[in-house]
């Protein structure tokens, strides 16, 4: 059997971290583990240096900062010695013969993705399943789990992507990894499968190759975070808003998938929304969709805009705002007749125009809608982000 390398960032889990090991230890294969430790307070190194495993990598991050699973992961995938790799979570525990399961549709240019077991912690869904074997590490047994994911293993495959998800090593880097856009972590997965997708990648979920996910145990219900089961930390709430008005940003909508996780990517359009009887509510409401944004703001409402959400992002916030740059669609808003069915037209702005298919003016509600070329740039997001690289249309246009 070709060998994977279970990649595996933790921060301040070890009680999970623990069963993760075990269980992929417990595999017929013994395959290569890489533990990447960021900057844990809770004796995960000391309980990596005491184990006798030479196919046992590690990397640590001493911190005292934490660098996040965008940067743990890509560091691990390229630390990897095996040709295959498999991200995987701290707080996921394999069943018996999960790797065969999944080695057997792997090929280049498949992603293959396990089925998520989890106690009710988050909405059912029909790309799960949900049976309790334990919220916490101490209403856990293996053999528990191990006899009774026999039971729940079914012989069919959808097309879906989470984590785990194993590919080939070459595959992954193709694409540049994850995007620091996203950095420390939260939707980054979302931006990464969507990526994949666009990339032609095909994807595979075997009902047969069983994880048990303790869920979220890594930052959003971190107890070392202030979050518990169930209970999201603050950390996570100030990042998954960051990360979301990020994501709005380079993808122009929210995420998008079908029942089984399949990612669905409306097309990406070069716009402008112009803004007349602004507010600094209809800046923070309305630029991060948007290429371009005129506003009728004073220039020290703009500034103090630009440095607070500049602080949030790698994307030039500054050459977005008032910057005279013409877009291929303009969009113009009176600030003062925008209502919530407004708002909702410009969250699915990229299907409508996909709708619309031809360059012309033409209203919905309150918004008037110039298409001066009709042009899409989805392909262009396949990339990262560097500061030579503009996610909204070429670089010539900044």
């Amino acid at each position: 059997m070709n060998k994977i390398t279970f990649v595996i960032p933790s921060r301040n889990n070890l009680e999970f971290l623990q069963l993760a090991y075990k269980s992929i230890r417990d595999l017929d294969t013994k395959h290569e583990i890489l533990i990447l430790n960021d900057a844990s307070t809770d004796d995960t190194q000391e309980w990596i240096d005491s184990q006798n495993d030479e196919d046992l990598i590690v990397h640590h991050n001493p911190g005292p900062e934490r660098i996040g699973i965008v940067g743990m992961f890509d560091k691990g995938i390229e630390m990897s010695r095996t040709e295959i790799i498999c991200a995987f979570h701290s707080d996921m525990v394999v069943c018996k013969d999960f790797d065969k399961n999944i080695l057997k549709h792997l090929k280049k240019g498949i992603v293959v993705s396990g089925t998520r077991v989890e106690p009710p912690l988050h909405p059912d869904g029909p790309e799960k399943i949900i049976r309790n074997y334990g919220i916490e590490v101490n209403e856990f047994t293996l053999d528990t789990w191990y006899k009774g994911s026999e039971s729940l293993k079914e012989k069919k495959v959808t097309q879906g992507i989470f984590a785990p998800w194993c590919m080939y090593k070459e595959d992954f880097q193709a694409i540049g990894g994850h995007d620091k856009l996203f950095a420390p972590q939260s939707k980054e997965d979302s931006d990464l499968f969507n990526r994949f997708h666009l990339k032609g990648y095909e994807f595979l979920q075997p009902w047969d190759a069983l994880v048990y996910h303790f869920t979220s145990r890594g930052s959003r219900f971190n107890k070392h975070s202030g979050g518990a089961a169930g209970k999201n930390s603050q950390e996570w709430l100030t990042q998954n808003q960051r990360s979301t008005r990020n994501f709005i940003r380079k993808w122009g909508h929210f995420i998008k998938h079908d029942e089984y996780m399949h990612p669905v990517v409306p097309n990406k359009y070069n716009i402008k929304i112009i803004v007349t009887n602004a507010k600094l509510s209809s800046l923070w409401n309305l630029e991060p969709w948007c290429s371009r944004i005129d506003v009728d703001l004073q220039s020290v409402m703009i500034e103090d805009y630009i440095k607070k959400e500049q602080a949030e992002t790698l994307i030039p916030i500054e050459k977005k705002i008032n910057s005279g740059d013409e877009c291929d669609v303009e969009i113009s808003i009176d600030a003062r007749k925008f209502n919530e069915q407004d708002f909702l037209y410009l969250q699915n702005i990229s299907q409508i125009l996909d709708d619309s298919g031809a360059e012309g003016q033409f209203e919905l509600g309150n918004l008037f809608i110039d298409i001066r070329e009709y042009k899409q740039y989805t392909n262009d997001l396949i990339q990262v982000y560097t500061n030579d690289f503009n996610y909204q249309y070429n670089l010539q246009k900044l």
